[in-house]
């Protein structure tokens, strides 16, 4: 916003990063982050599970003061194990002469019907027998909002802001070469620089993962000596939401479900496994006069993932799917039956479930 509480035109955005990038005396101070334990938005919930970190990253504005914004990092305790008869579904389809559904704009009130047929997923149809097979391709199956002048942000920055946001979720959760186990360059990329405390997980996720810098926190990778995706289609379904956040900033977020079916990596494997991902990502696009940001970044909130059929309590920086002969020696997780498909209950309270369950059991896949 501007000193006079209207929108900072986009030719003022301009200059200002210009002069920013020019190293003005009026750009804002790097940021700097501490840890902390214990933020207000969890002050009065139950104690979290395991694996759930929280910074407070605090982030210098112009002039004198300080403000804050809470990193929280989640971790759901993996839901695994599936049982024989997990594939049951409304659609014996593939996903691909299915009609996809409408985007869901909203939170819906119960989980995706099934059926008691068992349709066993293959190369050439690997959606049949999940709810995935009505949904969007990629991005496609992901509702964009409507934008609108919120905070700092005209309407036609706040447009962009969304699609820089699913730009993310593609170089993120969708990049094939991501997908493979590359680097994901162009989705870090968009995030900002001067976050120290994510940009040290950032550093220590792919050199040593651990369950403290899980790099699939944020990003979706397969080992491809282990296993390879089966066609170019990723199924996806979710929502990018946003408001005004800390100092005008726009904060979005976004939850989202990502469908991935994958095969033995070995030549003619044809046994189809799905990974099914949800992942909540708050991002807060900061006003650059108040913080330090790099044009066309963002600084992480929180992140949280929870997952089927990914490996539980596995944390080499990749997913790794459980197949037929897996899972027979495996048996049952300890947890509590969970389906992956149920988008009815927020993430919030999947956390807090999860707080207390060992590897659940997949309903489905």
């Amino acid at each position: 916003m501007g000193k006079d509480g209207t929108s900072i035109s986009d030719e003022e955005w301009e200059r200002f990063l210009r002069e920013s990038e020019a190293g003005t005396h009026d750009a804002p101070e790097e940021p700097s982050a501490r840890a902390r334990m214990v933020t207000r938005r969890l002050r009065d919930e139950p104690a979290p599970p395991e694996g759930w970190r929280t910074h407070r990253p605090a982030r210098r504005r112009r002039g004198n003061g300080w403000y804050g914004v809470g990193l929280l990092v989640a971790v759901g305790l993996f839901v695994v194990a599936l049982n024989p008869g997990w594939v049951t579904g409304r659609l014996g389809g593939g996903g691909g002469g299915s009609r996809p559904l409408a985007a869901e704009s909203e939170r819906p009130d119960q989980p995706p019907p099934s059926e008691v047929a068992v349709q066993l997923p293959t190369v050439e149809q690997p959606f049949r027998g999940s709810p995935a097979a009505e949904w969007g391709d990629g991005t496609a199956g992901v509702h964009l909002p409507v934008a609108r002048a919120t905070g700092w942000m005209s309407k036609q920055q706040v447009a962009r802001t969304i699609e820089r946001t699913r730009d993310f979720l593609a170089a993120s959760s969708l990049d094939p070469g991501v997908l493979r186990g590359e680097r994901p360059g162009k989705a870090i990329a968009l995030i900002n620089p001067h976050q120290q405390d994510v940009q040290n997980y950032l550093a220590t996720a792919f050199r040593a993962p651990s369950r403290q810098n899980d790099p699939l926190l944020l990003f979706s990778r397969f080992a491809k000596e282990h296993v390879r995706l089966v066609g170019d289609v990723i199924k996806a379904r979710g929502r990018v939401t946003y408001r005004e956040g800390e100092r005008g900033a726009v904060e979005v977020t976004t939850d989202v479900t990502y469908v991935y079916p994958v095969v033995r990596a070995a030549a003619g494997s044809s046994e189809v496994a799905r990974t099914v991902v949800r992942r909540e990502v708050v991002m807060s696009w900061d006003d650059p006069q108040k913080v330090t940001v790099e044009p066309g970044t963002f600084s992480l909130i929180s992140y949280k993932v929870d997952t089927a059929n990914g490996g539980c309590d596995t944390f080499t920086g990749y997913f790794t799917p459980a197949f037929t002969a897996e899972r027979a020696v495996s048996g049952p997780g300890d947890g509590p039956e969970v389906d992956p498909y149920d988008r009815s209950t927020s993430m919030d309270v999947r956390m807090r479930d999860a707080a207390e369950a060992g590897c659940g059991t997949a309903t489905r896949s």
